[in-house]
């Protein structure tokens, strides 16, 4: 697996989606540290900060590109897959970390509002795994996919029945991809991070508190957060990146179909 990456150097090509900040960031960084050149992508107004993400990948070393692309739009998902595949010489690690964090009540969730969370949480990691493994299998080397679930996948929560709903479904989208494709040398698992400090979380808690204030209660969510872990801090990325590192490597060969809880002692498998 990764012999056949266009730089001898390389460990080969990986991808990450979301990657213009938080988690996406601090995974492609820690890629980019274990010898992966390191294709980012994240929406249009997010290419700036990915062109800072690029100029840190290239200061360590490696060859990295950005390309900009909706995940939950399948032609923009193929285009951008080729166009790693194209301009860095193949494709052997996906990581399908795209998401966004939406919280209401169930009675006041819109179809839209659950409409959309699931385009990009469920349908862009769908995208990302069916076009990722498209190329693999064409390259005929193996490789390695890795989706985002969430804690939220684990154990419903209220106020997330859509998010919680959206990240349940990536834990059987990866099982099923696993089944699939583990014969052509393809690991496809998830992670599950609990609370990791960064954008996501700093969004997560304005609307879940906005949520919590419109049914006129109040709680310091953060605090509330640090009070479900068993080790009393929350996450950051390179936690979670630390364990994408290590499922992105050859040595987790025999690990396939998993979603891996990474939050402090939330969640017990």
């Amino acid at each position: 697996m990764f012999s056949s990456s266009s730089s001898s150097s390389s460990k080969g090509v990986a991808l990450v989606t979301g990657s213009a900040q938080g988690i996406g960031r601090g995974i492609a960084l820690k890629l980019a540290d274990d010898g992966f050149d390191v294709a980012l992508n994240d929406i249009a107004p997010q290419k700036a900060k990915l062109e800072q993400v690029v100029a840190e990948i290239t200061a360590k070393g490696r060859r990295s590109i950005s390309v900009t692309a909706d995940v939950s739009n399948e032609d923009e998902v193929k285009a951008m897959v080729d166009t790693v595949a194209k301009e860095l010489g193949g494709l052997d690690v996906m990581v399908a970390n795209a998401g966004i964090a939406r919280y209401h009540s169930l009675l006041d969730t819109t179809v839209e509002a659950w409409d959309r969370i699931h385009a990009i949480n469920l349908r862009g990691v769908f995208l990302c795994y069916k076009h990722a493994a498209a190329q693999m299998l064409a390259q005929g080397r193996g490789g390695r996919i890795v989706g985002a679930s969430s804690m939220a996948g684990k154990k419903g929560a209220a106020l997330s029945s859509a998010y919680a709903a959206s990240k349940f479904g990536v834990r059987g989208l990866t099982q099923s991809a696993a089944l699939e494709l583990g014969k052509a040398g393809i690991t496809v698992n998830a992670y599950a991070p609990g609370p990791v400090e960064g954008p996501l979380l700093d969004e997560g808690i304005r609307t879940m508190n906005e949520t919590i204030a419109k049914a006129g209660g109040s709680t310091d969510l953060k605090e509330a957060l640090l009070g479900m872990t068993a080790v009393g801090a929350l996450g950051t990325p390179a936690d979670i990146a630390a364990l994408v590192s290590f499922l992105a490597s050859k040595e987790a060969r025999f690990i396939t179909g998993q979603t891996i809880s990474v939050d402090g002692g939330i969640n017990f498998d």
